[in-house]
């Protein structure tokens, strides 16, 4: 039995699925530089940096490059997928998600966002949901990407709850681990045989109650 105090979650896979425009950015990068880039590969990127993915697609795809390169390529890879969710809109949010993030609030919990992607803020605003969250952490706000605690604890910090009251809501491994790192409780959002480390695992939002957050 904990007693929960706040909320913290992750944005890809977990409020929309953004997934599918990152794809299509690196996808698309990877061509250019000569080679193809398949979901399978994609799916090792969950939760991972940009800065860190690069370097991966790159090594898939045997393609050596200075840091000043990189750097220039990853920008370009943004960019397109910046284009790409400036036209979200509450379409895209995950079954149940929002619904679920009103039910919190209602219940007096605060709610952090904890998520790599620097372009939080921007996909938030687009689907109207940039109101629902007290702290919004993204990318720009960590020097470590999860599975370090540092994004999970920042948004704890910033809400003014201690870990052990707070509970996050994520899709990667990396993330299960970075909440439980950190001294938090995990709901994971997926496959149980694969988060099997989150306290509870469930198909998306839309199967949450706040009650259940009193059992975990």
């Amino acid at each position: 039995m904990s007693e929960i105090k706040a909320c913290l979650f992750d944005l890809d896979g977990v409020i929309v699925d953004t997934a599918v425009y990152h794809y299509r950015a690196w996808k698309r990068l990877a061509n250019e530089l000569g080679f193809d880039f398949t979901e399978e590969e994609n799916e090792k990127l969950k939760g991972i940096s940009r800065v860190r993915s690069l370097e991966l697609i790159l090594e898939w795809g045997g393609v050596v490059k200075s840091e000043e390169e990189r750097s220039e390529l990853a920008t370009r890879k943004n960019d397109w997928y910046v284009e790409m969710v400036s036209s979200m809109d509450p379409e895209d949010i995950l079954p149940g998600a929002a619904e679920f993030l009103r039910k919190v609030k209602a219940a007096g919990l605060k709610t952090a966002l904890g998520s790599a992607s620097k372009n939080s803020g921007l996909i938030l605003e687009k689907t109207g949901l940039l109101s629902l969250f007290d702290a919004v952490l993204d990318g720009n706000s960590v020097t470590t990407s999860k599975p370090d605690p540092e994004i999970f604890l920042k948004g704890a910090e910033a809400l003014g709850v201690r870990p052990e009251n707070c509970v996050v809501f994520e899709d990667a491994v990396a993330g299960i681990e970075a909440a439980k790192a950190g001294g938090m409780k995990a709901v994971g959002i997926g496959s149980a045989e694969i988060l099997n480390k989150a306290d509870l695992v469930v198909r998306g939002l839309f199967e949450m109650s706040v009650e259940q957050l009193d059992n975990l």
